[in-house]
């Protein structure tokens, strides 16, 4: 928010706002409750706060400076807010300056922090007083004019730099994104000779001898002199605040306002003026911009005959005026969230407090000092005036937002009402029930999109229905779990069922009895396969490292039993499950819900589109009694880590997963195990031997692992942990016990042995859509065999026939001959459709078998 500096009576005291705070900074010799003053001079600063309750400014806190100079003469020369390079924060600043007696002047500029701690950033001395066009900008950095030239310093280089631009004044200084810090200015520019053989008059001479100029202190070279302001307005302007600024064709674009001397307030925008206001004062010296709130922008004017008023920046007209201030500040002083206008009224500073004063944002927002009862004519004397000013814009944006909130709210409507009725649809569609959620009056509006005909929707009703399946066909089992905050949905399906994640996914579609409209839960899909078989290497047995690792069985009546690694089950099966995992604290809300639970399986047949089919699994029941209770709470007891299969299945899908894939180039990986079974005390899961259950006391508890060794060298670990500090406290743990020259890489599309199954089944759907090809060829070469052979054959019967006349042989032999030439040399053709088919089919898996390569290259 704009701060801005004041000074009171007292010259050796300043004010500025910072934060909604208003910070006074007083210059004295010796602390303010010693009843006499010393001669070490202190700077002190006392943060003042408004109270919405007791309607007055209380002191919130203070600090001091000494500063160690008792024989000079101490001046506070401005204080405001700028940022520090160092940090990008802005603080409050405030520059003194002090005189010795041989007319040798040394400046301080010290930094407020949110401490009351004061800090010197910058000090340099100067031969002459600074008493014209004193600035500090960010960094900071401090801008001066001695004469007729400008000088600066900055706390990054501490140096004294001249500007070399030849400027007369300088309006406005600041940072632009992407130019940085620039000087916007009056620069005196040469005549041509053919503008100097007419002598011009001396006012023309003013006017067209300047020109304004923005000039970058970096590159110390001039930006644009175009497209800012026009020179006949040179020898008026006396301030200028820029608004907004552009790049446009590598030009300099600039909107800014202006005062002037004949009392205006001037709209420029790429040198054009745009609107003028006539101020109701004499000699405007300084604009600040309020944001009220509401799009309400207004410009407040402080002129030198301590008055101020504020334009509407939407009308360019005078909104409200004030008399007598000595002060003007805008922040947000009420904690609104909005800007407000302080008003501080003469005679209104002293030593503890902001006793005459008036906040306002020019609309609800007004608190004033004085009482209700007061005569104070803070807006015009006029009322009516100020009514037609301020209230037909007011009625005119009411009038248009009202008329914006009524078309969105039917087009709202419109859209919930239809899209409750898909749900619905869709619902009882699921659920095999008569759809009649359309009444008849909505079915005689319907109009058939391009054309088709009224029986075309009771095919696709066929069609659809034909695509939903019994679950029983497809499904075993469905359960859910509560597992922290997450609702763990799972459906366990036929192992003749090959599913990866890219062709099944797994919705929720919550139903309320009071409520007609169906909601789509967000949940994020996992597909388990786990496999009963364990693999060991052959060159590594788990009976080869000498431990005796217990297996956890996982039975129905959650009983516990114990085996040893070695043996082997004698059947190769692979357990199926697609989880739908999904945030549970929107559902508490409710006391009790339902859940339909909704598979959709993409089926890719050869030579057809994409198939959807869909499998409604069954519904999910679960009530604030159930979680209280901790029915499907899943939990981990020490002595039964876990029971159910069901449990582990959701651990592995409500759980953070990490794969690594392990390479020790001179040593077998033989550790890993030791690691496992030892150090994480880890139990394997019998029907699941290549899972392992963490059950060492503290964070690591409850983590699960499986370990896939491809070579002695290499292996695949991943790891399901609750979040990722389990999971690097894991690899810490693993990397002490790894072989020297050990390497571990993130393998962020999933194990490799995933990418190579992917990578082998797209080279494969290459093959074979590349035979295709291929017989398509062969059928139009056995069907153009053929015509050869029926060719071949009615020349041998003609031969037969004029057996007995050789001398006429020779010439249909020739011909036969001419024919057979002739037929080789035509162009086998392939249907136009065929071809498009077969070519379309083979881009589409040759670019499916590149990206799973360059999947697998990157790992």
């Amino acid at each position: 928010m704009t701060s801005k500096q004041a000074m009171s009576s007292n010259e050796q005291e300043r004010l500025l706002c910072y934060n909604g705070e208003v910070l006074v900074f007083q210059l004295s010799k010796g602390n303010f409750a010693d009843k006499e003053p010393t001669k070490t001079p202190i700077l002190h600063v006392r943060r003042m706060v408004f109270d919405r309750g007791t309607k007055v400014f209380v002191q919130k806190s203070t600090g001091f400076f000494t500063i160690k100079e008792e024989n000079s003469h101490l001046k506070i020369m401005c204080c405001n807010c700028v940022s520090d390079f160092r940090t990008g924060i802005n603080l409050p600043y405030i520059v003194i300056e002090k005189n010795k007696k041989n007319n040798v002047f040394e400046y301080f500029l010290l930094i407020l922090h949110s401490t009351n701690k004061f800090e010197m950033r910058l000090s340099f001395k100067l031969g002459y007083e600074m008493k014209d066009g004193l600035r500090v900008l960010n960094g900071p950095l401090i801008l001066w004019r001695h004469v007729k030239a400008f000088f600066f310093i900055s706390s990054q280089t501490g140096k004294v730099v001249s500007v070399s631009g030849n400027f007369s004044s300088i309006q406005w200084a600041g940072e632009i994104e992407n130019l940085g810090m620039v000087l916007l200015g009056l620069k005196e520019c040469c005549l041509s000779e053919e503008e100097c053989t007419q002598e011009p008059s001396k006012s023309d001479y003013a006017i067209w001898n300047t020109k304004f100029c923005v000039y970058s202190l970096e590159s110390q070279e001039v930006l644009s002199d175009i497209y800012i302001i026009p020179p006949a307005y040179s020898s008026v302007v006396t301030y200028v605040h820029i608004c907004a600024t552009e790049i446009i064709k590598n030009q300099l674009r600039i909107s800014l306002i202006a005062l002037t001397r004949k009392n205006q307030l001037i709209s420029f925008q790429n040198g054009t003026p745009k609107n003028v206001c006539q101020l109701p004062f004499g000699d405007p010296c300084a604009v600040q911009l309020m944001d009220s709130g509401g799009g309400n922008l207004f410009f407040v004017v402080s002129f030198i005959s301590n008055n101020a008023c504020a334009v509407w920046k939407e009308s360019f007209q005078v909104a409200a005026k004030w008399e007598k201030l000595s002060l003007v500040l805008i922040d947000d002083f009420i904690g609104s969230g909005t800007e407000q206008v302080l008003l501080l009224f003469k005679d209104s500073l002293n030593s503890d407090c902001l006793t005459s004063f008036k906040i306002t944002d020019l609309g609800k927002i007004n608190y004033s000092s004085e009482p209700s009862d007061c005569n104070e004519d803070d807006l015009f004397e006029d009322k009516q005036e100020n009514r037609y000013l301020v209230v037909p814009p007011l009625e005119t944006g009411l009038k248009v937002c009202f008329s914006s909130f009524r078309e969105l709210r039917q087009h709202l409507l419109l859209k919930e009402k239809i899209i409750s009725k898909s749900y619905k649809a869709l619902i009882n569609l699921v659920q095999g029930k008569d759809d009649n959620t359309s009444s008849a009056e909505e079915k005689e509006c319907l109009v058939p999109l391009c054309g088709e005909e009224e029986n075309s929707v009771h095919i696709l009703d066929e069609k659809l229905s034909d695509n939903f399946q019994d679950s029983e066909q497809l499904v075993e089992k469905i359960w859910y779990r509560v597992i922290d905050d997450s609702l763990v949905v799972g459906v366990k399906t036929t192992s003749s069922l090959k599913l990866s994640l890219n062709d099944v996914t797994l919705s929720l579609l919550m139903d309320q009895a009071h409520d007609s409209r169906f909601r789509l839960l967000k949940c994020q899909n996992r597909v388990i396969k786990l496999s009963t078989n364990p693999f060991p290497a052959p060159y590594l047995m788990p009976c080869e490292i000498g431990l005796e690792a217990k297996r956890v069985t996982l039975t129905p009546d959650s009983k516990k039993e114990e085996s040893f690694v070695c043996e082997h089950p004698s059947k190769k099966e692979c357990v199926q499950i697609i989880t739908a995992v999904t945030s549970l604290s929107p559902l508490l809300t409710f006391s009790k819900f339902c859940c339909t639970v909704l598979l959709q399986i993409m089926e890719r047949e050869s030579g057809n589109c994409p198939k959807d089919r869909y499998v409604v699994c069954g519904r999910v029941f679960l009530s604030l009694e159930d979680l209280s209770t901790g029915k499907y709470l899943l939990t981990f007891p020490k002595k039964k880590p876990i029971e159910h299969m069901e449990d582990l299945f959701a651990l592995l899908a409500a759980f953070h997963k990490s794969c690594f894939q392990i390479t020790s180039p001179g040593y077998a990986l033989n550790s890993m195990k030791v690691w496992l079974l030892e150090h994480m005390k880890c139990e394997i899961i019998k029907e699941f031997p290549e899972v392992y259950f963490c059950e060492r006391p503290g964070s690591f508890y409850g983590t699960l692992f499986t370990w896939k060794q491809r070579t002695p060298f290499e292996g695949i670990l991943i790891i399901y942990s609750r979040n990722q500090t389990v999971m690097f406290q894991c690899l810490h743990n693993l990397i002490r016990i790894l072989p020297i020259n050990c390497f571990l890489k993130n393998l962020k599309s999933g194990s490799e042995n995933f990418l190579i199954d992917n990578m082998a089944f797209t080279l494969e759907k290459e093959l074979v859509t590349l035979s295709s090809l291929s017989s398509a060829i062969a059928k139009h070469e056995s069907n153009f065999m053929q015509r050869c052979e029926v060719s071949k054959g009615k020349s041998s019967v003609v031969a037969a026939a004029l057996s007995d006349r050789r001398e006429n042989i020779h010439p249909y032999r020739k011909e036969l001959q001419r024919e057979k030439k002739k037929m080789l040399q035509t162009n086998l053709k392939v249907s136009g459709a065929l071809y498009r088919e077969i070519t379309l089919k083979v881009a589409e898996v040759q670019l499916k078998s590149d990206f799973a390569a360059q999947k697998l290259s990157n790992l």
